[in-house]
């Protein structure tokens, strides 16, 4: 029977309001793009090979995004902003908590398809910016807002400025990441602890 006072039958959910139905579009469109990125390529994945693996049409996406452009930026400020995603220097992160004896990393630390996957991404994003001029110093801020986070947190030290050692603590991360996933039998995780504690000034 219909209810009268205008509410829903018993039973019945209420639908989603634009602005979650927009929400979960958003979501699925970046969730999209950024597995076909890793696999494909930013150049190697379209628009609307995006729009298809998310289950919609591409004017989905420029209901939501602006372009290729917009919609890389987004995915970059997901990684930022979500603190329940994974980084693709966690893995190595977790080699200075997680050591044995010996001060090698424990074996269920091995770089998983996850980490992979942030990896070829984060080369994606640099690739991209180095091509795309506009795109490039837009991808050159996110980067800046990253070492301006991380230099916040880092102790005085007279030898060298915080943003300083924040720049070449992230080409750490970076570089000794992708070595790592590419090679990891002859570049270990736990090299990220050594190289962080020169950094710091810490002994090993």
């Amino acid at each position: 029977m219909r209810d009268t006072h205008g509410g829903h039958p018993e039973g019945d959910t209420a639908p989603a309001r634009p602005s979650d139905r927009r929400e979960q579009t958003r979501t699925a469109l970046l969730t999209a793009a950024e597995r076909l990125w890793a696999e494909r390529g930013i150049h190697g994945a379209s628009l609307d090979d995006i729009a298809a693996a998310a289950g919609l049409t591409k004017g989905a996406v420029y209901s939501n995004f602006t372009g290729k452009t917009d919609l890389l930026l987004a995915l970059m400020e997901r990684f930022t902003s979500d603190p329940t995603r994974t980084d693709v220097c966690d893995e190595l992160r977790a080699a200075e908590k997680d050591g044995d004896a010996t001060g090698r990393s424990s074996s269920r630390h091995e770089p998983d398809e996850r980490a992979r996957q942030l990896a070829l991404l984060l080369v994606e994003f640099w690739l991209y910016g180095m091509r795309d001029y506009a795109a490039g110093w837009r991808i050159a801020d996110w980067y800046a807002e990253r070492r301006a986070r991380l230099a916040s947190q880092l102790d005085p030290d007279d030898a060298i400025a915080p943003h300083e050692r924040a720049t070449l603590t992230l080409a750490l991360d970076f570089g000794l990441a992708f070595q790592h996933l590419l090679d990891p039998a002859r570049v270990p995780a736990d090299l990220y602890k050594t190289g962080k504690n020169l950094m710091q000034g810490r002994p090993n």
